[in-house]
């Protein structure tokens, strides 16, 4: 393992376009505006969401919503182009994965709690934590790109609602007060217009930017401020264990008994 080098860069890698808008969105911008490189990735384009566009449709307008929401953190998007609610934890997507993290070479990842409702989240979870930890690998071969020998410090974002799929709460270890960018975070979420509608007329939802302010406000709750994000933290064998967020964020995390 090489030497720690703080690279100011966070990537946050989740399962579909809107995703880290939703879970981490107000923290991203706190790193951004202390000078950090913000990266977002997502497996999927989200081509299952809509009920008039065919798939290369909606994932070119869901593509071009989440290049848009990341240019307001003057960050970049990438896609994976894995399918929507078919992602798998297979040897092809795992390459893909290592290939990003290889690529943006972050100190700080983001990823999606490891239970959640769906299982496209749970899936790239797991993708993001064994690919932050074989990116060093010299024996994981991806085209063009050398291993990334210094392993990110890697974090799990809320589940949606903080539940999992039988409805248990998923409590965070610490809640960053989100406050002072809570207007970035929802104009970065209004940027995915066509998942708005989805929702609508799917789920019969149109809360789409309330529903995000109320459990933001729950998370905030926790530690007495208006709006929070939670996470935990990957503490497993061989994984940095420092809270690097913290040290970072110092006066906007809160650590919970």
């Amino acid at each position: 393992m090489e030497k720690f080098i703080m690279r100011k860069k966070a990537l946050c890698a989740m399962a579909h376009p809107d995703d880290c808008e939703f879970t981490c969105a107000g923290t991203l911008a706190l790193l951004n505006q202390r000078g950090w490189e913000i990266i977002i990735a997502t497996l999927t384009a989200g081509d299952c969401g809509s009920k008039r566009l065919n798939k290369i449709k909606i994932s070119k307008i869901r593509k071009k919503e989440a290049i848009d929401s990341a240019k307001i953190l003057d960050g970049n998007y990438f896609c994976l182009d894995e399918e929507d609610v078919f992602i798998l934890y297979q040897k092809e997507t795992l390459l893909k994965t290592i290939k990003l993290i290889r690529k943006v070479r972050p100190t700080i990842v983001f990823a999606p709690s490891p239970s959640d409702y769906m299982i496209d989240h749970e899936i790239t979870s797991k993708l993001i934590q064994t690919a932050c930890f074989a990116a060093g690998m010299p024996n994981i071969k991806t085209k063009d790109i050398e291993p990334f020998n210094t392993m990110p410090y890697l974090y799990y974002a809320d589940p949606l609602e903080g539940i999992d799929k039988m409805g248990i709460p998923i409590e965070p270890s610490f809640v960053v007060n989100i406050d002072s960018t809570m207007e970035i975070k929802e104009k970065m979420l209004c940027c995915h217009e066509s998942q708005r509608s989805w929702l609508k007329e799917y789920h019969k939802i149109d809360e789409y930017v309330l529903k995000m302010k109320q459990f933001a406000r729950s998370r905030g709750e926790l530690i007495n401020c208006r709006y929070g994000e939670g996470f935990r933290m990957h503490l497993g064998h061989a994984t940095p264990k420092e809270n690097i967020l913290k040290g970072v964020l110092t006066d906007f995390v809160h650590e919970l008994d």
